[in-house]
């Protein structure tokens, strides 16, 4: 952090623009712990503090872009209010639950049921060779999908089957004369089952 001694933030961004592209590196590490401590005063629900952390630098980023001299502010207070923003945004995004499709997705690796096995463990594969293995595999998913259907409601079949054809939950609603909200409970459902 020494490589600028005596040489102001404001003088920095200047030569930055003027093409010391290696200014970008000093400045992104020298306001780092400021970033890290405001990220961990806050929480993300749906995430962590290193997805706070990036949105930080993000928010660090765009003070580097967009601090302007004569706005008559330090380079510091900028930088301050520019990561808190972007923090903030991440936060409140979080809480509208925009993302919660994203979050409730099953894992592929994840382990569960009474043998712990991953879903993609017990999912056939097309790189086995092994006609004993392709039958077992095609044997296992039929009754994975007999079982979960077994479970589903009438409707929560009726929106798989339109989910797993491609149609999106407003097309969906369209074809089932539902709100697309009832599509979104249903597929929660199905997801929940699934597990």
């Amino acid at each position: 952090m020494d490589g600028y001694p005596n040489v102001s933030d404001e003088q920095l961004i200047a030569r930055l623009r003027a093409g010391e592209k290696k200014i970008m590196d000093y400045i992104l590490d020298k306001y780092k712990p400021l970033v890290l401590g405001k990220a961990n005063a806050m929480f993300l629900i749906g995430g962590d503090t290193d997805d706070l952390i990036q949105e930080g630098m993000i928010g660090l980023f765009k003070a580097i872009r967009d601090y302007r001299e004569e706005k008559e502010t330090s380079f510091f207070h900028f930088a301050e209010l520019c990561i808190t923003r972007q923090l903030y945004h991440a936060v409140e995004a979080s809480n509208r639950k925009k993302h919660a499709p994203l979050n409730t997705y099953i894992s592929f690796d994840a382990r569960s049921g009474e043998e712990g096995r991953s879903l993609a463990e017990t999912l056939p594969t097309d790189a086995t060779n092994d006609p004993e293995q392709l039958v077992i595999g095609q044997e296992t998913m039929q009754l994975f999908w007999e079982k979960l259907r077994s479970q589903l409601s009438s409707m929560e079949r009726q929106v798989l089957d339109e989910y797993l054809a491609g149609a999106n939950y407003r097309q969906i609603a369209e074809k089932l004369g539902k709100s697309p909200k009832a599509i979104d409970n249903a597929l929660t459902r199905i997801r929940a089952k699934i597990r």
